[in-house]
């Protein structure tokens, strides 16, 4: 097996370009741990935040960025039993997934779905953990309910959206563009939100309130979205683009029973997230099977262009999944 391997490091804290190929030993794997010789990568938000500095890895991660990947274990630690060298899987990753090799725990890899090519399974970890454990686990979405997704032509929007259609939601979702807005349709959201000429709040509240709202955007959003929520209803926070200060009025979760929370996914113990791939593993991984859903796949770059990948996602242009190409 090599000893080095080829990366993508983040030399300062800056914009997209301050990416830059390196060359890194190949990590071992520990007690209960994988290595993957990485086929293909995924590019998310939180990529983009430790690139700027404000989002550290978790004690014990690599440095690099990367957060998903799909590819072949190429050995394992000690006490692995679920994989053997030479197991096609897609994982979600502490970090280190803009690389040739990357480690996890056994528990947080799952098989690359039937169906699905090496860039489609690479696609999957994060936001389908993201998207379950907060959408499902969390708030409790359920067939029937009114569901209310941001951001739906992104990696997580598109994800939520297929996930709530096929488990019998009712699914909005908002956008920024008419060809946004029809993606979102064509995924299943029965009213696909253009939030730059319509006012989410009023379309939701006139279809009796969302019984569950996914939000990633924070800000001025936070109070809108409470707003919009039905009696009883659930908003589940998993990021701040917009940030996460804002004034809020909290008498109206005492008078119409509402819940806020919020999670992120990273920092979460090794446990928890192997309780969420048993969950994908028994309840979405057949849905993927059967090709009754599917990742949204915007564009792939080169692993030396992981520059202009950043840039792209930024941009707010794509729709789905943007992915590097490592193998």
């Amino acid at each position: 097996m090599a000893e080095v391997m080829r990366a993508i490091e983040i030399s300062k804290p800056g914009g997209p370009e301050a990416l830059r190929q390196c060359e890194r030993p190949v990590p071992s794997p520990g007690a209960e741990q994988i290595l993957i010789r990485i086929d293909h990568a995924g590019v998310n938000r939180p990529d983009a935040l430790q690139r700027a500095g404000s989002y550290a890895p978790p004690k014990g991660a690599s440095d690099l960025p990367g957060l998903e990947a799909a590819g072949v274990v190429e050995a394992v630690g000690p006490g692995v039993t679920r994989w053997h060298p030479g197991d096609a899987v897609c994982a979600l990753l502490p970090g280190g997934g803009y690389a040739e090799f990357a480690v996890t725990h056994q528990d947080h890899a799952l098989a690359v779905p039937d169906g699905l090519s090496m860039v489609q399974a690479a696609a999957l970890p994060e936001t389908f953990f993201t998207v379950w454990s907060n959408v499902f686990m969390r708030a409790g979405l359920t067939a029937g309910q009114r569901f209310l997704v941001h951001g739906g032509s992104s990696g997580i929007g598109t994800t939520a959206i297929q996930l709530a259609n096929t488990l019998g939601a009712r699914v909005f979702a908002t956008a920024g563009s008419p060809e946004k807005c029809e993606a979102c349709a064509e995924l299943g959201a029965e009213r696909a939100i253009n939030y730059r000429e319509e006012d989410f709040v009023d379309i939701l509240r006139a279809e009796g309130g969302a019984d569950v709202i996914l939000d990633m955007v924070g800000g001025s959003y936070l109070p809108r979205n409470v707003k919009a929520l039905a009696d009883d209803g659930h908003l589940q926070q998993i990021a701040f683009l917009q940030g996460p200060k804002v004034e809020l009025n909290f008498a109206q979760l005492m008078v119409r029973r509402l819940t806020i929370s919020g999670s992120t996914l990273r920092p979460q113990s090794d446990a928890a997230k192997a309780g969420i791939a048993a969950d994908l593993r028994e309840k979405v991984w057949p849905l993927l099977a059967s090709g009754r859903i599917a990742p949204v796949m915007d564009q792939t770059f080169a692993l030396e262009d992981a520059a202009a990948a950043h840039a792209r996602m930024e941009s707010s242009a794509h729709i789905g999944k943007i992915m590097l190409r490592v193998a």
